[in-house]
């Protein structure tokens, strides 16, 4: 009966046999993509950048506070709408126009005005009378009496002298500050009109192909073609061989599997012959030396009993009965023969299975090479095929029609760059002339200041060291004179200040409120839309040709959004981009030429005829059939039934013994010849039962499972030499998959780029729309905001004079002596 361990490791070689069935018959298209780089994003050259019009941003400000509040102010000045009526007429019929309707909307600046108007007048009077009393000796003078509430008076007017002194000092900085930063503003701003027209001409002009040699505009786009072209044919050069790898890599382990248990056989079949071999010689060997040993054997037992059962022999009764079994112990003339299987196995083996496994590993290991050899037509196709693609490509650049189109455009910004001139030169000799009398006024404000704190300084100083309040003290005189200085000044220039304050106000202001304010809420583009607020000499839409459905208001928001010339224009559906910016109509050519392709890879052949034969023979050689443990049951008798060594050293100590010379000379040489026995022959003897058991153990190893293994390396083998083409030709494909969509994300990824490069840079009309955004910024946020800021500044310094004037004449008589003392 066989044995439970046998019946286990049966078991355990058919679930591994069925695993590995399972794994060759799975479908290989599991398996993910293993070209060597996943399809990048693709970098475009954009030689278009130098004509786009950057977008510019209002930027922050620590005076954005004083922004909003100046803005408010306006609002509350010119609470009026846009005038749409006084606007249709003075563009219309500039006669028609009344003063009273001027008067009626611009109402708060007339107020503003005369409230300057006063100011201009009064302050100047009111300096000539100052300086009337002052030559009376009655502003300014001294003090008639001391009384103890004047330190509390003079301390008060100082502190609200260093007010006004501090509200007008902090207004004078802002002043300055916004003064320079117009002046820093104004200088690019107005050189920022020509250069934003001169390049929207110039991005409108290059929108299409100048000359067939051109690199501009579409056609420029088009040729940036030429990087996924680059980029496809690269990923060409390295297809087949990429493919021929993929398909080694992920079949190797498989076929490396099939090869190495094949070689495992054909080692079972070299080492089972071998033993089979060794068992049957030594068999033989071992059974005709004991034919040999059994009569050396007898006549030894013979003599060493008559030895030993001599009277003369002393203490010799005891190692009697061991001689008397000294007899032959194994017989291997009873082990089973293995004559049948060696017949069997004669002339094994026939093929060369190391020749044969060198083969297959080699044809294995070729398929790169192969692939690349069967791949080459597919690739040079595919390279012809990318060509024929760049021509298609081509014909987005030659049917652009936008050239008829652009032209009123263009000459629209050209009229509007040359007029514009006159006007952006009057305006920066206007703002020279602002800026050197705001900094000349602001210098005198600054001089006033200076005036006041050297005055309260040498005032307080010199009441500190006076002890009478009717003494003379220099510091205090100095004092009250320099604060008298402060006075004039601003009685001598105040009027320039308010002057400059309302000029520059009334500039400002109207920009902020007519301008500005209406263009943010985009009432300015109503009013050019609506139909006879312009003469048709001004009319837009038709300057510009716009289509029959637009206006401006259309216009800007499509611009904004990135729509494209032909959207806005009046091309009346005569190029639709999105048709000639389908993937498939550049794409189905080069991916059928993959679709269609198929080669033959995988055919290798593992085990040939005469290799399965031998191994059919191998299991069917009843190798497994030898009853190795009556092999095993014989080496565990020994040769002899009786240690000769230990019966040799029984004899030695008996000699030691005897009395009787004769006697112990007997014991000795028999011995003696005991011990050459197992020298000479039970030793030889010994080592063919070593090497027997040596064959044993291999053999009683490898045969209980020999039949399984061989059926499953046959069948293993068998089922990968089928399957390895099947499983390749899914590899190929699905590699070939992987291929074509990697490359047809490159075409999208080009197709979108020149949609979007087409919508948003060349053929887009959103420059136009930024460079409207870009006035307005330059205009209302970098320029009015700050020139606004300057007049107000300047005139909270201009009105605060008044109380400083004030104050400071109050506080002069503080600072020269009393003339009378009252205690």
């Amino acid at each position: 009966a066989p044995r439970p361990g046998s019946l286990l490791a049966a078991e355990a070689m058919r679930v591994a046999g069925l695993l590995l069935v399972w794994a060759l018959l799975r479908p290989a298209g599991s398996q993910q993509c293993h070209l060597a780089n996943p399809a990048g994003v693709l970098r475009f050259t954009d030689r278009h950048a130098d004509i786009r019009v950057p977008a510019l941003h209002r930027v922050p400000s620590l005076l954005d506070p004083l922004y909003g509040l100046v803005r408010r102010c306006l609002d509350l000045v010119q609470q009026n709408p846009l005038p749409t009526e006084l606007l249709r007429a003075a563009l219309n019929d500039p006669s028609s126009v009344r003063t009273s309707q001027v008067v009626q909307y611009e109402l708060g600046y007339v107020v503003c005005a005369v409230v300057a108007l006063l100011f201009t007048v009064a302050v100047p009077v009111a300096g000539m009378c100052f300086c009337y009393c002052r030559s009376r000796r009655r502003c300014g003078g001294r003090l008639r009496a001391h009384r103890r509430s004047l330190g509390c008076r003079r301390r008060c007017l100082l502190a609200c002298l260093s007010l006004t002194s501090l509200v007008i000092l902090t207004s004078v900085i802002c002043a300055l500050v916004t003064s320079q930063r117009v002046k820093g503003q104004m200088e690019p701003g107005l050189g920022a009109v020509p250069a934003t027209l001169r390049t929207l001409r110039q991005h409108i002009a290059n929108v299409p192909q100048v000359a067939p040699l051109s690199w501009q505009g579409v056609q420029m786009v088009v040729d940036q073609f030429e990087v996924p072209r680059q980029q496809i044919i690269s990923d060409l050069g390295g297809l087949s061989r990429s493919v021929g790898l993929s398909i080694h890599a992920q079949l190797k382990a498989t076929t490396y599997a099939a090869l190495e248990d094949l070689q495992d056989r054909a080692g079972d079949l070299q080492t089972s012959l071998h033993h089979l071999q060794i068992l049957d010689k030594t068999a033989r060997a071992l059974a005709s030396a004991r034919a040999e040993l059994e009569p050396a054997l007898r006549e030894r037992r013979r003599r060493a009993v008559a030895l030993l059962d001599d009277p003369r022999c002393t203490s010799c009764a005891s190692v009697l009965g061991r001689a008397q079994s000294l007899e032959p112990g194994a017989d291997y003339g009873k082990v089973p023969s293995v004559e049948k299987v060696l017949e069997a196995l004669a002339g094994l083996p026939r093929s060369d299975f190391a020749e044969m496994i060198r083969q297959g590993n080699g044809t294995f290991n070729s398929i790169p090479e192969l692939a690349v050899e069967r791949m080459a037509r597919l690739v040079q196709d595919l390279r012809d095929e990318t060509a024929r693609v760049a021509e298609k490509v081509q014909s987005i650049a030659d049917g652009f029609p936008l050239p008829d189109y652009t032209r009123p455009v263009s000459e629209a910004l050209v009229k509007a760059e040359e007029r514009s001139r006159p006007y952006l030169r009057e305006v920066e000799r206007f703002e020279r002339y602002r800026w050197i009398a705001g900094t000349a006024l602001c210098s005198i404000v600054l001089l006033i200041l200076a005036c006041n704190v050297a005055g309260m300084a040498l005032g307080t100083y010199g009441l500190s060291k006076r002890e009478d309040p009717g003494d003379y003290e220099c510091r205090g005189e100095a004092g009250a004179k320099f604060l008298l200085l402060g006075v004039g000044l601003a009685f001598l220039f105040s009027w320039l200040l308010i002057l400059l304050v309302f000029a520059t106000f009334l500039v400002g202001g109207n920009i902020q409120t007519l301008v500005c304010r209406n263009w943010v809420n985009q009432e300015i583009y109503k009013f050019i839309d609506t139909p006879g607020n312009l003469p048709p000499s001004m009319n837009l839409s038709q300057q510009l040709n716009l289509r029959r459905d637009s206006n401006l208001s259309t216009a800007y928001r499509e611009c904004k959004s990135g729509a494209g010339l032909w959207e806005v224009l009046q091309l009346d559906g005569s190029y639709h981009l999105d048709e000639h910016l389908k993937t498939p109509k550049y794409t189905a050519d080069f991916q059928k030429l993959l679709g269609d392709f198929t080669a033959r890879l995988g055919d290798v052949r593992l085990l040939r005829g005469e290799g399965r034969q031998d191994l059919e023979t191998f299991a069917r050689s009843g190798v497994d059939e030898v009853d190795y443990g009556r092999f095993q049951e014989e080496m565990k008798i020994p040769l002899v039934q009786t240690s000769l060594p230990g019966l040799a050293r029984s004899l030695e100590g008996l000699q030691k013994m005897q009395r009787n010379s004769t006697v112990a000379g007997r014991l000795a040489a028999e011995a003696q010849a005991l011990w050459q026995m197992q020298n000479s022959t039970v030793q030889s003897q010994e080592a063919l039962v070593a090497k027997l058991g040596e064959s044993v153990r291999v053999l009683s190893r490898l045969a209980p499972r020999l039949q399984e293994r061989v059926k499953t390396t046959l069948a293993t083998t068998a089922s990968v030499e089928a399957r390895l083409p099947v499983q390749a030709q899914q590899i190929l494909r699905q590699e070939i998959g992987c291929f074509s969509r990697k490359e047809l994300r490159y075409f999208t990824q080009y197709l979108n780029w020149v949609g979007q490069t087409l919508r948003e840079d060349v053929a887009s009309c959103q420059p136009l729309a930024t460079a409207l955004d870009n006035g307005r910024v330059i205009l209302c946020d970098r320029i009015a905001d700050p020139w606004n800021a300057f007049w107000f500044s300047l005139g909270c310094c201009t009105f605060f004079l008044i109380p400083n004037i004030i104050f400071a004449i109050r506080l002069t008589k503080h600072f020269r002596p009393i003339r009378n003392r009252l205690m």
